[in-house]
């Protein structure tokens, strides 16, 4: 397969591309071949410099200064190659859309909010193609069909906000495909999708590349997507390209340490048991959220209808322990967080060591002390306006409002050397500013943030998830870490699998608001019993 592919001549080569802002060099000589018909994955972390050399290749970088060759082989016989990096702008609104589209990672910004899905798409078939506004419409139709989008016609006329991530997902395929390209850059296009959305999209860029005959240059740091989707490889650091090949010698035998680092960074379990015969740290019997929603006609004018977000939970998260939630978004298990930070109203029981907990307890203050959280996202959970040093002391102004400002720093200097930040790794650290900091650094902020007030129960939500892959082994050490020498319970939520195999000791899967099966790690995930279950399990392995 490979051999044969590699005997076509390159429907892109690229020789020494360079990428330059300001006078600061961010991609050093890229050397990239990609024959007709072949799926190449570029693979490297946040900041290794794999988008901007996707998009230098269409001339959609801003700002940069662009050098070095990649041409692209004629669409006809007898034709002329194009040297991308040369040709005018004219030029190149020829060839994108028509020889090279592009999938860009989150649907949600780069669809149009203020048109339908149909429109758009028919408005690049009408651009393109010359068709009429009829023949634009239904081949829009077509389109989305072929992207199995239930009832496409319907859908055509749906707005962005209207679709679920993964129909978003599967428009932006449509548009990107409409012209039929030669090729296709597929920026990250599953990252903002759950784990079985991620699978269905997989396979369905994997059968229309087949059915086209298309090339495809995936861009990602998900290495298991790399497994099941790509021929070869190439490997980004920094800017340089450390490494490439076809995918099975380079992950059976990788030669770079950048590359064997990568690999080498699925989440590693290291946890001890629960303390053996304690209760509950929190436990939670029928529980049930919903929210107020208008109904339609004249019978909203008097009355409210009912989402129901959670319904009859119960689960127990074990006193030195972990309790993995999972499901994929629209679970409700975003909402059960809520819930057990004490932040939205809820029916049923719930407790926080045997006392009932709520926006409305009466020991509020003294069960939200034990009650902590840890984002998804540490930098927009971090104020940008505030210091590390009042960042992470902000809860003993609250809860121990006795201490001395000297007390506050020795105690906010002791949790950040526990969370492994240091004045001699950052000098002048209490007076730093989150973004001075990187994304595993500003998440060692937020935990130390939650646990100088000396918390038992953390709620993680996805606290990993906007991290790269060598960052999350990271933070999760640090967090199994804490939880041996503190003795920590964790309420993890979370759509890996990964994660829950590396972190909990129990877990729910939810769905629809429901839980749908728990049981300890073992029980749920070597041993599904419900299919969607099943399915999460396989969409990891």
């Amino acid at each position: 397969m490979h051999e044969q592919k590699n005997a076509l001549p390159p429907l892109l080569q690229v020789k020494d591309l360079r990428v330059a802002f300001g006078g600061k060099e961010v991609v050093h000589g890229v050397d990239l071949a990609i024959a007709p018909g072949e799926k190449l994955a570029l693979v490297g972390e946040s900041g290794s410099g794999k988008t901007v050399t996707a998009l230098s290749l269409v001339r959609l970088v801003h700002n940069a200064r662009i050098t070095g060759s990649a041409r692209l082989a004629p669409a006809k016989p007898g034709g002329q190659p194009v040297e991308l990096l040369q040709a005018s702008e004219r030029q190149l609104l020829g060839i994108r859309g028509d020889d090279i589209a592009m999938i860009f990672q989150e649907p949600m910004t780069a669809l149009n909010p203020v048109y339908t899905v149909g429109d758009q798409i028919a408005e690049v078939l009408q651009l393109k193609q010359g068709l009429s506004a009829k023949q634009a419409w239904d081949a829009a139709i077509e389109a989305l069909a072929a992207t199995g989008i239930p009832e496409p016609a319907r859908r055509a006329g749906t707005y962005p906000h209207q679709l679920s991530g993964g129909q978003r997902q599967r428009a932006m395929i449509a548009m990107a495909l409409a012209c039929r390209p030669r090729l296709l850059l597929a920026d990250e296009p599953t990252t903002a999708l759950d784990v079985t959305l991620r699978q269905q999209i997989l396979e369905l860029l994997a059968n229309l590349q087949r059915q086209t005959g298309m090339a495809v240059l995936l861009i990602t740091h998900d290495l298991n997507l790399v497994r099941r989707f790509a021929d070869r490889v190439a490997v980004m650091e920094g800017g340089h390209l450390v490494e490439q090949g076809p995918v099975a010698s380079v992950f059976e035998q990788p030669q770079h340490p950048y590359t064997r680092k990568l690999i080498e960074s699925r989440p590693a379990r290291d946890v001890q048991d629960p303390q053996p015969g304690a209760a509950p740290m929190m436990q939670a019997d029928a529980l049930r959220v919903s929210y107020p929603v208008p109904l339609p006609g004249f019978k909203g004018w008097f009355r409210k209808g009912a989402f129901v977000a959670v319904q009859g939970a119960k689960f127990a998260v074990p006193t030195g322990g972990t309790l993995g939630i999972v499901g994929e978004s629209g679970s409700g298990k975003s909402t059960m967080a809520l819930a057990a930070l004490g932040l939205i109203p809820h029916e049923g029981e719930l407790q926080v060591v045997g006392k009932q907990w709520g926006p409305d307890s009466a020991d509020n203050r003294a069960i939200r002390r034990l009650v902590q959280v840890v984002f998804q996202d540490p930098f927009s959970s971090l104020s940008p306006r505030m210091t590390v040093e009042e960042i992470v002391g902000e809860g003993l102004l609250v809860h121990e409002p006795s201490l001395s400002e000297e007390q506050r720093r020795e105690r906010v200097y002791r949790v950040l050397e526990e969370v492994g930040l240091t004045e001699a790794q950052f000098p002048g650290l209490l007076g730093r500013y989150p973004h001075e900091f990187s994304g595993g650094q500003r998440q060692r902020l937020a935990i130390a943030r939650a646990l100088i007030v000396e918390p038992q129960l953390l709620v993680l939500d996805e606290p990993t998830s906007a991290l790269d892959v060598t960052i999350q082994k990271q933070v999760l050490k640090l967090l199994q870490r804490l939880q041996r020498e503190r003795g920590l319970s964790y309420l993890l939520i979370t759509h890996d699998v990964d994660v829950i195999w590396a972190m909990a000791h129990d877990v729910l899967v939810m769905k629809d608001g429901q839980v749908l099966e728990s049981g300890t790690v073992e029980d749920v995930l070597r041993r599904p019993r419900n299919p969607y279950t099943q399915a999460l399990v396989a969409a990891a392995s």
